[in-house]
């Protein structure tokens, strides 16, 4: 539940601050796009290019580092990934031959995510596919201010959600 009758008011039982009709409206409209963009964008890279779009994220992002490496940890948080996904994840990247890993000398059991030659072609050869649907289902449906805001809003929330994981569990 996300409103009550007196919406945006402090519930005396619970100490709720419910979400008044603009905020509600606004937290609907979110979570839409939370849940049904990434799902668009998954079907579209699996029918397009073979991979899930958490797959096309992680070799990417490898894409982008130098020499194409980045420590397991590094590449969890850059994703928004746990490292336990990560890992089975990058474990079917490997069957596949897109990607390896490697340990990292030393104490600890540190471990980087190297992508292969192959890796490297697979997300060079899907990435115009994956821009092409990202400006479909996003950046052309906007205008330069709502982008504005876009990049305001995301900003915000990615930093109270960085905030909270450094309180840790």
């Amino acid at each position: 539940m996300t409103t009550s009758a007196a919406a945006g008011d402090a519930g005396p039982a619970t100490g709720t601050h419910w979400l008044n009709h603009d905020e509600l409206a606004a937290w609907l409209a979110n979570s839409a796009i939370m849940i049904s963009l990434p799902a668009a964008l998954d079907a579209r890279m699996q029918r397009e290019a073979d991979l899930t779009f958490f797959e096309y994220m992680v070799l990417s992002v490898l894409s982008e580092e130098p020499e194409r490496t980045l420590q397991m940890s590094d590449l969890a948080r850059r994703t928004s990934a746990s490292l336990s996904r990560l890992s089975h994840v990058v474990g079917r990247l490997e069957k596949r031959e897109l990607l390896r890993r490697a340990r990292i000398p030393g104490s600890g059991r540190r471990t980087v995510a190297i992508l292969t030659e192959a890796g490297h072609q697979v997300v060079v050869a899907a990435a115009p596919g994956h821009v092409t649907a990202v400006r479909e289902y996003l950046i052309d449906e906007l205008g330069p201010h709502d982008l504005a805001a876009l990049r305001r809003i995301g900003t915000a929330v990615a930093a109270a959600i960085d905030r909270d994981r450094q309180l840790g569990p």
